[in-house]
C-alpha cells in the first residue's frame, strides 16, 4: 500500500504575480515568455519599479503546484523544498500546509536566509514572463528528502528546475534512485524552454535511462530533439521515457501511453493568465492515473483543468472549483 500518490521534489519559490503591458517588460529590460533566473539585487530592483502596481502572493514553484492540485482533486501529496527562517518562509509553509500537502517543511528547521522569490509577469495576451531569484532554495539538497516518503509513494515527481543547482540537481538523482530502489515509478517535466535550452546535459542525467513518465510542452519537446518536426519530437522522447505527455495549447495534447499515442482534445476557453497550466494538467493528470483512471480519461480531466485554470489570474483554482471538475470531466 502506498501512502502517497505522488512525492514531488522542487524549488520552494513565493510567487509574486502582477499585471503589467508587454512595453512595461520592455522597458524594465525584461525578456517576454520565459523564465529568467536573476540575481537579488536584479530582483529587488525591479520589484522597487512596480510598487504602484497590485501584486498577489502564494506559495509556488512548478512542482508545488503540481502537489497542490493533486491534494485538491482529493489525492495524497507531499512536497520536499527549502525556505528560509523569513517571513516570506513562514508565509510559504503555512500556504502549503494549508492546501493539505504533507511537506519536510513540518520536521525540518528553517535556517537564516532569503527564501526564493518569483515574479511572475501577466501581460494581456495571456502570456507569463517569470523573472526568479532562488535564494535558499538553491541550496536544496540530499538533506531535504524524505527518503521514507519517497518510498511510500507511487510516483516520485522531479522538476526540471533542479537543474541550475549542483546540489539540487544531485537531490533530483537520488531521489530518482530511492524511487526506483523501492520499485516506484519517476515522473519528470522538463519545466521551461529555457532549461532545456542552457540546462539540455543536466536534464539528461536526471532522465538517466529513461523516466516513468515525462511531461513537456510541444516547443521543449521539439527543442529537446533539437527538430522542427512533431512527429520526429515525439519518436525522440520515446527514447527519454516509457509514456509521456506533450502539451499543445489551442492543440490539445497528446499522450503517448508506452504502446500507442492518445490525442486529447482541447477545451475552448479565452485564456486571461497561464502561469502554471502545464503544472496543473500534470497535477490533474497523475491525479488520475494514481487514482483508477485511464490514461485517456486522466488526460481528458488534465485538458479540463488546465483550461480553466488559464481563465483565471494565478497559478491554483480554489479547492472548491478543482472538485468540481471532477463532476465536470464524467459529464463530458
Amino acid at each position: 500500500m502506498t501512502k502517497y500518490d505522488v512525492y514531488a521534489l522542487g524549488n520552494a519559490l513565493l510567487d509574486i504575480e502582477f499585471e503589467v503591458s508587454a512595453e512595461v517588460l520592455q522597458d524594465l529590460g525584461i525578456d517576454k515568455g520565459v523564465m529568467t533566473l536573476l540575481d537579488r539585487g536584479s530582483q529587488d530592483k525591479i520589484v522597487g519599479n512596480l510598487v504602484e502596481y497590485a501584486q498577489k502572493r502564494s506559495c509556488g514553484g512548478s512542482a508545488a503546484n503540481t502537489a497542490i492540485a493533486i491534494s485538491q482533486f482529493g489525492g495524497k501529496s507531499f512536497y520536499s523544498c527549502k525556505v528560509a527562517d523569513d517571513e516570506p518562509g513562514k508565509f510559504y509553509t503555512q500556504d502549503l500546509l494549508n492546501c493539505g500537502v504533507a511537506t519536510n517543511l513540518e520536521n525540518q528547521d528553517a535556517r537564516a536566509g532569503v527564501t526564493g522569490k518569483c515574479l511572475v509577469f501577466v501581460t494581456p495576451d495571456a502570456d507569463r514572463t517569470m523573472n526568479t531569484f532562488l535564494g535558499i532554495s538553491a541550496e536544496f539538497g540530499n538533506q531535504e528528502l524524505v527518503p521514507e516518503a519517497i518510498q511510500s509513494a507511487e510516483y516520485t515527481y522531479i522538476e526540471g528546475y533542479l537543474v541550475s543547482g549542483e546540489s539540487s540537481l544531485q537531490a533530483a538523482i537520488e531521489a530518482r534512485e530511492i524511487a526506483r530502489a523501492a520499485g516506484n515509478k519517476v515522473a519528470f517535466t522538463l519545466a521551461d524552454l529555457n532549461m532545456v535550452k542552457f540546462f539540455k546535459s543536466e536534464l539528461l542525467k536526471i532522465i538517466g535511462s529513461g523516466v516513468d513518465f515525462l511531461f513537456a510542452n510541444e516547443s521543449e519537446a521539439l527543442l529537446m530533439a533539437e527538430t522542427e518536426d512533431f512527429e520526429v519530437a515525439v519518436n525522440h522522447l520515446k527514447t527519454l521515457a516509457k509514456r509521456f505527455a506533450i502539451t499543445r495549447g489551442a492543440a490539445g495534447s497528446v499522450i503517448f501511453n508506452g504502446e500507442k499515442l492518445i490525442e486529447i482534445a482541447p477545451v475552448s476557453v479565452k485564456a486571461i493568465d497561464t502561469v502554471g497550466a502545464g503544472d496543473m494538467y500534470a497535477g490533474a493528470f497523475l491525479y488520475g492515473i494514481t487514482n483508477g483512471m485511464s490514461y485517456a480519461e486522466a488526460g481528458d480531466l488534465a485538458s479540463l483543468a488546465s483550461a480553466k485554470l488559464v481563465t483565471s489570474l494565478g497559478a491554483r483554482l480554489p479547492t472548491e472549483k478543482v472538485q468540481a471538475l471532477l463532476d465536470e470531466a464524467k459529464v463530458a
